[in-house]
């Protein structure tokens, strides 16, 4: 009787057997999927290839000349982007169950740029100067950013505050990789290509040394399959069955970074395969459940990533040309589908999906109301914005005088001094003038959408108008300033109104819209950067890093015009500014008009970012920091608000010119990348301020 009631509970119930065919065959699916994708990858070279000859070549029974082709550059590629793929999937799948978050991977957690960071750290220092020795340091670097993320989101973020902070932290990280790709030209050659995730393969010894890692990597992920059920029942009810959650949490996340860091060793970051592969299976799971069992998913994932890699690099060569394709990182691609995959994530999931902070909740007014102590302030604001316009002139790789600077008023300084102002001046002017551009576009959208991380940097518009001016540039011999200037307007306009369009339920949604929009444009960028000649190249670049550069009066024309307009528009709506950023409900009864005045200050913002990206390039975080800043020191009346924003973006800009111009002088520093580098750890206070106050 035993035996018999043994041997019924060891079959397969009806439910589960129907559950386990639909695993087995999307699992053969995906099989027949890479198989077959990777015999059309190696077809695809300057050398035209049939199936049947590589078959031949394959087994030894063809051409020794198609053989070596084969061997010595096909199948690294092909093995390369297979071992990326997979461990990518598997590194995201892992990531999103240990946090229970649906969007945590490799590029949302800023493991890849750390990982790229400190491989670009020891290319510079002439450190890696072997697969294993580099590995070593990709793995020490995403281990940082991760406890990085960690320390700032806790073990359980939300949705909303994992992708902030990710995103943050790899702008701040990819802006310290710029200044080391700047400073360090000739030792880190080609690093910009395979920074973009590039499957090109200097024979098969690299991704050999990898395979063993990223297995080793694999099969404690699998181990640990049973414990990640459990935890996906909450820790509580994990820790009741005996699982250490702790560890198990640690455990998983260093076996994660260990399969993040043997792909970036190998082929460079590869934007949102370790988001798209996992997110992909977590859709088919209400009609295949089977897959909620982590050993199931971990492994479908890995295969869903390899099939995306090889998909992407044969799209990418279908598009432009065996040749061509071969030279364009295949992380371009994947960049543009992951950004296209996270704008259908966020219109799926739920409404409200992070605790986000909304303007009325911010902490203001820290400066007391009183004898008009606030207006004080914006006087003092107006004081150190003088110095350092003043600074800015003197500072430089030649050191000026007061006396200097008050002889060129006078009309009587040497010729030296005069050249040396008359080209900082217009690097000054265009500082001071996008740093309130800037300052017053973060306001105006922050205020409009009451959402205090709307960020134009943040949220792609900078990134978008940066696209457009871009093309101008490298597609065009010599575009006048006019025309970068409306290139750069489409842009920002352009990413707006999807911003609106997607994102417009709640700011969760629209902060996963902005963060999608950001990469698509920094993928197309790249793209647009790589086939480009190399002049044109050199110059974008340069121009990207937010530069002052090459900064001319007649580029701050328009940019000086909008400002007006801007300051003239906000004194007849500085009242309705003060009750929209409370509620749809308030300006209703008071006779203001919503929609208008989101059209008109949106379209001002839009205007504004364009208007600064085409005079001195993209910069972020000065419209998030400005508004902030102004908002804790005086409160939430925009009398006061806008006049202090304005200055503090000033500030903001001038200062990091100063500083670019004048650290590694005569070397000079994008000022764009100085905001990003200092403004990225300031965004993340802010994020650990509202968690420790929440």
């Amino acid at each position: 009787m035993k035996t018999q009631t043994a041997s019924r509970a060891d079959a397969p119930s009806p439910a589960r057997t129907p559950q386990r065919n639909r695993v087995i065959i999307l699992t053969v699916l995906l099989l027949v999927w890479v198989g077959v994708i990777a015999v059309v990858h190696l077809t695809q070279g300057s050398a035209d290839l049939s199936v049947a000859t590589l078959w031949k070549a394959l087994w030894g029974n063809g051409i020794s000349q198609t053989s070596d082709i084969v061997l010595s550059s096909r199948l690294p590629r092909l093995l390369a982007a297979t071992l990326v793929g997979a461990a990518l999937g598997m590194a995201g799948a892992a990531l999103q169950s240990v946090t229970r978050n649906p969007l945590a991977s490799p590029e949302t957690t800023g493991v890849g740029a750390g990982a790229y960071l400190v491989l670009t750290i020891a290319a510079a220092c002439g450190l890696s100067s072997s697969t294993g020795v580099g590995f070593l340091f990709a793995f020490g670097g995403g281990l940082c950013a991760a406890a990085v993320i960690l320390g700032i989101t806790g073990q359980k973020a939300d949705v909303l505050r994992l992708v902030l902070a990710g995103s943050a932290l790899t702008m701040a990280l990819s802006s310290i990789t710029s200044v080391i790709l700047l400073l360090n030209t000739w030792q880190t050659q080609g690093m910009f290509v395979w920074g973009s995730g590039s499957l090109a393969q200097n024979g098969i010894g690299g991704v050999a040394t990898m395979i063993p890692v990223a297995a080793v990597a694999a099969c404690g992920l699998l181990v640990y399959g049973r414990r990640l059920d459990l935890l996906q029942l909450g820790d509580d009810a994990a820790a009741s069955y005996g699982v250490p959650v702790t560890s198990t949490r640690y455990s998983v996340l260093v076996l994660s970074v260990l399969l993040t860091a043997a792909a970036i060793t190998v082929t460079g970051p590869i934007g949102f395969v370790g988001l798209c592969a996992p997110a992909l299976m977590r859709l088919l799971t209400h009609r295949i459940p089977g897959l909620r069992r982590q050993r199931v998913f971990l492994s479908t994932a890995a295969l869903t990533g390899a099939a995306l890699v090889l998909t992407s690099d044969v799209a990418l060569r279908g598009i432009f040309g065996a040749v061509k394709g071969i030279g364009i990182p295949t992380g371009v691609l994947t960049s543009v589908i992951g950004a296209v995959f996270l704008i259908v994530l966020a219109r799926r999931l739920p409404r409200g999906g992070g605790r986000g902070e909304s303007i009325a909740s911010l902490r203001a007014g820290i400066v007391s109301p009183e004898h008009g102590a606030r207006t004080l302030v914006i006087v003092a604001a107006a004081v150190v914005l003088v110095v350092a316009l003043v600074a800015a002139l003197l500072l430089g790789d030649r050191i000026l005088l007061l006396g200097d600077l008050w002889n060129w008023c006078r009309g009587v300084a040497s010729p030296r001094v005069d050249l040396i102002i008359e080209t900082r001046l217009p690097r000054v002017a265009g500082a001071l003038l996008a740093g309130t551009a800037l300052g017053m576009a973060g306001l105006f959208v922050q205020t409009v959408t009451r959402n205090p991380l709307a960020d134009p940097g943040i949220l792609g518009v900078s990134s978008s108008a940066g696209v457009g001016a871009v093309a101008v540039i490298t597609l065009s011999s010599a575009p006048s300033d006019l025309v970068i200037y409306l290139a750069a307007t489409i842009g920002a306009l352009v990413a707006l109104v999807l911003l609106l369009l997607l994102g417009r339920k709640d700011q969760f949604q629209l902060v996963l819209v902005g963060v999608a929009l950001g990469a698509g444009a920094g993928a197309v960028t790249t793209l647009l950067l790589i086939r480009s000649d190399p002049w044109n190249q050199s110059r974008a670049m340069t121009w990207l890093g937010g530069s002052t550069y090459s900064t001319t009066g007649a580029q701050l024309v328009p940019l000086l015009v909008l400002i007006a307009i801007g300051v003239v528009v906000t004194i007849r709506t500085r009242r309705d500014l003060d009750v929209l950023q409370f509620d749809d409900t308030t300006p209703h009864v008071l006779g203001v008009s919503v929609q208008r005045s989101r059209l008109i200050h949106i379209g001002l913002a839009a205007l504004l970012t364009a208007a600064a990206t085409a005079a001195v390039g993209v910069f972020a975080f000065v419209g998030l920091i400005a508004p902030h800043a102004a908002r804790l020191l005086v409160g939430k009346r925009h009398a006061l608000v806008i006049p202090l924003t304005m200055v503090l973006g000033a500030i903001i800009v001038v200062v990091a010119d100063i500083l670019g111009r004048a650290l590694f002088a005569p070397t000079q520093l994008p000022a764009g990348l100085v905001v990003a580098i200092v403004g990225a750890p300031y965004f993340l206070f802010l994020l650990k301020s509202a968690k420790s106050e929440g």
